[in-house]
């Protein structure tokens, strides 16, 4: 009996210490880390890229013609000649510089766009031509618009030779620092007078040259 006593009293014993192990190893190799030894800060997801040059820039060197194979995603809605019918939207022939929501008479405009207010400049275009849903909040156009810059500029040059539009946008022009320092080998150059003989220079340099009767270097012989 004493022995079966002495076994399960090891047995008891060692699971104790068994236990107490586990614990602190736990609490020493623990998988959960509590705070993080540093953050690593991603670039917010759709974060704007580079603007790139200005919309008047991109409308001074566009073409007409690339946005002619532009605005072929546009003909299932659109008619873009003089006289054409509207469609599932309105037909565009002379859009440029008409009223937003205004342009074909008769169209049922939506009320998003019909009170957008303002008139079809070259900003609002470009605005209209990338998100169109973003330009007025609730329109019936699903065109989900265009990311190229240069395609949207493409395609309003298109529109206004169907019509004509407002003049063209002066592209912004790169300002020049004035007053810079003159750079190395730069400056105001030879000054005015007769040019000067290299030979009679060097010449000059090992003449006397005159020395003031004040001057502390002159030795006056008293």
């Amino acid at each position: 009996m004493s022995n079966t006593n002495t076994i399960f009293g090891w047995v008891l014993a060692s699971g104790i210490v068994a236990l107490g192990l586990n614990s602190v190893s736990d609490k020493l190799f623990s998988s959960e880390v509590e705070e993080f030894g540093y953050v690593i800060e991603a670039a917010e997801e759709g974060a704007a890229a580079d603007s790139g040059p200005d919309f008047a820039t991109l409308l001074a060197n566009g073409s007409a013609a690339a946005g002619e194979a532009v605005f072929a995603k546009c003909v299932a809605c659109h008619t873009i000649e003089q006289g054409g019918a509207n469609g599932i939207g309105p037909n565009l022939y002379g859009v440029l510089g008409t009223g937003i929501g205004e342009h074909a008479p008769g169209f049922a405009y939506s009320s998003a766009l019909a009170d957008k207010g303002g008139t079809w400049d070259y900003a609002a275009m470009d605005a209209w031509l990338a998100s169109p849903r973003a330009f007025a909040n609730g329109t019936k156009m699903s065109f989900a618009g265009l990311s190229s810059a240069e395609d949207r500029a493409d395609v309003t040059l298109y529109l206004r030779e169907y019509g004509g539009g407002p003049p063209l946008p002066e592209p912004v022009a790169e300002v020049d620092v004035e007053g810079e320092l003159d750079g190395a080998g730069e400056g105001p150059g030879q000054t005015e007078g007769a040019p000067v003989d290299p030979a009679e220079a060097a010449g000059a340099m090992g003449d006397e040259q005159p020395v003031s009767e004040d001057s502390p270097l002159v030795n006056t012989g008293e």
